[in-house]
């Protein structure tokens, strides 16, 4: 389009400069930070399928009406064309997390997260490989335009058939896999279609969540950098324009879609010989993710023209390492809140994608001379800094339990009071019989199985367990939608019923 020499001469070249071409560039996200949290609100409204089909099927009609525009309005129409693109695509990524919150078991997340997110590098790569191979072609470079709008509208096709918003309402899963599913998430009959309330003041409240949002945007300060600040370093400072090569374009992005796959065979094998916790092994990934990512900027910032060649791999290993920030955070809000995912992730990506905005223009202010290797350093310095303490923030208050506020009646009226700020969550495996609907099974700690029963009170949702600060090891407990609660002190390996017309079951009780 801009250049004669890669594509095809028979159709026109545009002489846009390089200020043109950094508003073309940038016009994409100012649309797409605007749909992030609405496109969170409208997939838990009316469900993702409507919404996913909606983004796709804009993009789709701006990638087919881009050849025609731009002979008529040029680089202005193109910008317009991409901000509505921008505005289409801002509300995918919390329309994902939202239909996998409704689809994705616990054990299955991390494969379904990672298969999902995967697919943008795989389409990054995809796209570098063959646009300049249609570019050269017959087709020019509107070949590029229609057959991304092909693409797009194929999908839209196959996903308007055969996506469904929820298991419940899929016409060809079979009943053994929506009882898989609807068990696991601890889903009651009518769940789907219920309005469920959002507590907005318990999220913003919420110490996990707040430490989400902090490693979120660490990772878009500290991505930015790797992606586009430190190809500017190597032109500038190590003499390399690895942006005209597509080789070296497209090999952080190829290295970061395989490792996320190696991220994700290692993390399942951790979780099924139960090696660790899954929040442990979230943040463990995370700290890959960030922390070796910030020593290895710092180092590259000292690297001179004779170590070219070392400068690629360490950046193609960055990028690549960064892959396990998907199963490190990015799925921590379906952990966090099944229910309300596509809000949370409509929160996190609207403030963390300001931040590439912001990181530009730092970056502008600091090097004034794009040569000065002192002036980079500081750069680094500073983005490994944020990597470094944003994931801090999430080791120390990140979690992956699902939160006391994801219940779908914690809004009501008549809900039981749960922990607050000042308790202390300590959550415990649990085990429910739900062919069973007069009695729980549950096992705390080492503690061998044992089954309460209560009339009337069927199991439906999840339970929550708090120790308060003052050190006493009392709980409180909600089941379902009912309005029964049940305080729960622990004794070896019994729970004694202090309140509520229960039975415990227990062959063999300590006094």
């Amino acid at each position: 389009m801009t250049n004669a020499n890669t594509t095809n001469p028979n159709f026109p070249e545009y002489d846009w400069n390089e200020k043109h071409k950094s508003y073309i560039i940038s016009s994409f996200y100012w649309g797409y930070v605007l749909t992030q949290f609405p496109g969170g609100y409208l997939s838990r409204r009316f469900g993702s399928k409507i919404v996913m089909l909606g983004s796709t099927l804009c993009s789709a009609i701006c990638s087919l009406l881009t050849p025609f525009l731009i002979p008529i309005g040029g680089w202005k129409a193109y910008c317009a064309i991409r901000i509505v693109m921008g505005l289409a695509q801002g509300a995918m990524f919390p329309a994902i997390h939202q239909h996998l919150g409704k689809w994705s078991p616990k054990s299955e997340r991390n494969l379904l997260g990672v298969v999902s997110h995967s697919g943008t590098d795989c389409g990054v790569v995809l796209a570098m490989g063959v646009s300049g191979l249609i570019a050269s072609s017959s087709l020019g470079w509107p070949g590029i335009s229609y057959i991304s709008a092909g693409t797009c509208l194929t999908w839209c096709l196959i996903w308007f058939f055969f996506g469904y918003n929820n298991a419940p309402s899929a016409r060809l899963i079979t009943r053994e896999e929506l009882l898989y599913i609807e068990t696991d998430l601890k889903r009651e009959e009518n769940f789907h279609n219920k309005d469920i309330p959002v507590p907005w003041a318990a999220i913003f409240t919420s110490v996990p969540f707040l430490s989400l949002l902090v490693v979120r945007c660490a990772q878009a300060w500290g991505y930015t950098t790797l992606q586009a600040e430190i190809p500017s370093y190597m032109a500038g400072v190590l003499n390399m324009n690895i942006k005209s090569n597509a080789l070296f374009s497209a090999l952080p992005y190829v290295t970061m879609w395989l490792l996320s796959y190696v991220y994700l065979i290692v993390s399942d094998i951790v979780l099924t010989k139960g090696l660790t916790t899954l929040t442990v092994l979230r943040k463990v990934c995370n700290t890959i993710a960030l922390w070796i990512p910030a020593a290895v900027m710092v180092g590259i910032g000292f690297l001179d023209e004779e170590q070219k060649t070392l400068a690629i791999v360490l950046m193609t290993l960055n990028v690549g390492l960064n892959a396990g920030a998907t199963i490190g955070s990015t799925l921590n809000t379906i952990d966090l809140s099944s229910n309300h995912a596509g809000v949370l992730m409509g929160i996190t990506n609207t403030i963390a994608n300001f931040v590439p905005i912001v990181t530009p223009l730092l970056v502008g202010v600091i090097v004034t001379n794009e040569h000065d290797r002192s002036l980079w350093q500081t750069v680094f310095i500073i983005s490994a800094s944020i990597f470094f303490a944003g994931n801090l923030v999430y080791i120390l208050g990140g979690s992956a339990v699902t939160q006391p506020w994801d219940a779908p009646d914690f809004m009501r009226k008549d809900n039981v009071e749960y922990a607050d700020n000042s308790m202390k969550a300590h959550h415990h495996e649990i085990t429910a019989d739900i062919l069973k609907p007069e009695a729980i099974t549950y096992s705390l700690n080492s503690s061998r199985p044992h089954t309460v029963e209560y009339p009337n009170a069927p199991y439906k949702g999840n339970m929550y367990f708090a120790s308060p600060s003052n050190g006493n090891s009392s709980s409180v407990e909600k089941v379902g939608n009912t309005n029964h609660a049940f305080v729960l002190e622990e004794k070896d390996d019994l729970k004694t019923i202090l309140d509520g017309e229960t039975k415990d079951k227990d062959e063999n009780p300590r006094k």
